[in-house]
């Protein structure tokens, strides 16, 4: 069975001073995948800028918009629809030999075929007090101590859509223990590296009506490469796998890489943005 998806992104800024120029590049296309068919998408915008599509540096679709005009206030509207397959997050093949995949991650060969994935970045780097905050347990296979990782960040971090901003380091996190999405996700990035799994942050949206954690705006979680298995995804802020309710636009190696709009904009004073995002879903006829 198939589930048709209808979602609404919205992006208001304003500001204090006129803008004469400006550059923006939103990152909020869902992907195409093995269970995403994406539709198709109506993006507009409150002054009728133009806007065109690309594929950014990370082979994602993004869109483009350059306005000519001077403005104070500018709205986005992007309205997706996609069917989605339903997903059994549980339906892959364990790992047959824990002893050779352990082995495998200390090759050098796949260090460096994960390179990218297996560094650290500014927002993935744990403080040097907290090193060891979890271990791997080598009893154990990779895929049990992921899920154990991911309920570890579940507990660790209490889910508080205030306390941080898109600026907030895993040192400050870990000092209040309270964050958002994007908190748990590179919480969980940081220690599954930290324990040679490669592992990267995934940007979309959520549909939310089973009760999840999650906010007004895109929703992240991670994915984490299995050796012999694959790519798996894991969303710490809801202590579950990925499944039908999360709809992927992008990966990276952290929220930088990921960040739904980017832009340049020449002006003077201070301006404010506001982001929502709204998820519909239902059974496809």
């Amino acid at each position: 069975m198939s589930l048709e998806y209808f979602i609404t992104y919205k992006a208001e800024n304003t500001y204090e001073e006129w803008v004469h120029e400006a550059y923006w590049q939103f990152l909020v296309v869902p992907e195409e995948n093995d269970s995403q068919q994406f539709i198709g998408v109506d993006f507009n915008n409150s002054i009728n800028a133009r806007h065109e599509f690309s594929i950014n540096g990370y082979g994602f679709k993004t869109i483009r918009v350059h306005p000519k005009d001077r403005f104070k206030e500018i709205t986005f509207e992007a309205n997706f629809k996609l069917i989605k397959k339903k997903i059994n997050p549980f339906d892959f093949k364990p790992e047959v030999d824990r002893v050779k995949s352990y082995a495998k991650i200390q090759e050098l060969d796949f260090k460096v075929d994960f390179d990218a994935h297996l560094k650290t970045t500014v927002f993935t780097s744990v403080p040097n007090e907290k090193k060891g905050l979890f271990e791997f347990d080598k009893d154990k296979s990779i895929f049990d101590n992921l899920l154990a990782l991911n309920q570890f960040t579940y507990k660790h971090i209490q889910f508080d859509a205030h306390a941080t901003d898109v600026h907030t380091t895993l040192k400050e996190v870990l000092e209040i223990r309270k964050g958002v999405c994007q908190d748990f996700t590179h919480l969980f990035c940081a220690l599954a590296r930290a324990n040679g799994i490669p592992a990267r942050y995934v940007s979309g949206y959520l549909h939310q009506g089973n009760g999840y954690f999650g906010d007004s705006q895109m929703h992240a979680w991670a994915e984490a490469y299995v050796p012999y298995v694959g790519w798996i995804g894991f969303d710490p802020t809801n202590d579950i796998l990925a499944d039908t309710n999360h709809i992927k636009v992008a990966h990276g190696k952290d929220y930088v890489d990921c960040s739904p709009l980017k832009g340049i904009v020449y002006t003077a004073g201070k301006n404010k943005t506001v982001h929502s995002v709204q998820v519909n879903g239902q059974n496809q006829q």
